[in-house]
C-alpha cells in the first residue's frame, strides 16, 4: 500500500477483470438453474445436445451438487466484490468457492456424461481453467491481506 493509504492500481483491474469473469459465471448458473431454453440451446446445443436432454441433464444433479456448485460460482462472485471493497473476507469467499468448485467438478468426473459432452474441452478443460482462476484469485486476495491492502 502507498503512503496515502490507497489500495495499488492493479488490486482494480483484478477485482474488475474477476468480477466480469465470476458475474459470467454467476449468468450460467442462473440461467442453468432457470433451465433457460434460448441459453441452454446457445450453450449445450454446441455439444449436440437438445434443450430437453439438457434440462435431463441438469435434472439428474442432486441438490448437495446443486450446491457446491452454487457456492463455487458465488464464493467467487462474492470474492471479487469483497476484493472490490478491500474486505479481508475476500479470501476466504474465494476460498470457499474453490471447495465449491473442486467438489462440483470430481462430481461430474465420476458421472456418466451424455455421450455428446464426454469429450469435449467444455467437459474436459474448463473445468481445469475455473479451477486455475480461482486458486489466482484466492492467491492474489491473500497476497493483498498480507501486504495490509485488504482491511
Amino acid at each position: 500500500m502507498d503512503k496515502a493509504g490507497k489500495a495499488p492500481w492493479h488490486l482494480w483491474v483484478v477485482g474488475f477483470v474477476s468480477l466480469l469473469w465470476n458475474a459470467f459465471g454467476g449468468y450460467d448458473y442462473t440461467m442453468s438453474q432457470l433451465r433457460d431454453p434460448a441459453y441452454l440451446e446457445a450453450t449445450m446445443g454446441q455439444m449436440g445436445m437438445s434443450v430437453e436432454q439438457s434440462i435431463a441433464f441438469l435434472d439428474s444433479f442432486p441438490a448437495w451438487a446443486d450446491a457446491l456448485w452454487a457456492l463455487g460460482v458465488w464464493g467467487s462472485v462474492a470474492g471479487s466484490v469483497l476484493l472490490l471493497l478491500r474486505s479481508r473476507f475476500a479470501v476466504i469467499a474465494f476460498l470457499a468457492s474453490l471447495v465449491g468448485a473442486v467438489l462440483s467438478f470430481a462430481y461430474q468426473y465420476t458421472i456418466d456424461l451424455p455421450s455428446q459432452m464426454a469429450d469435449t474441452a467444455m467437459t474436459k478443460v474448463m473445468p481445469l481453467v475455473i479451477i486455475l482462476a480461482v486458486v489466482l484469485q484466492w492467491w492474489y486476495a491473500r497476497s493483498q491481506q498480507a501486504a495490509g491492502v485488504l482491511r
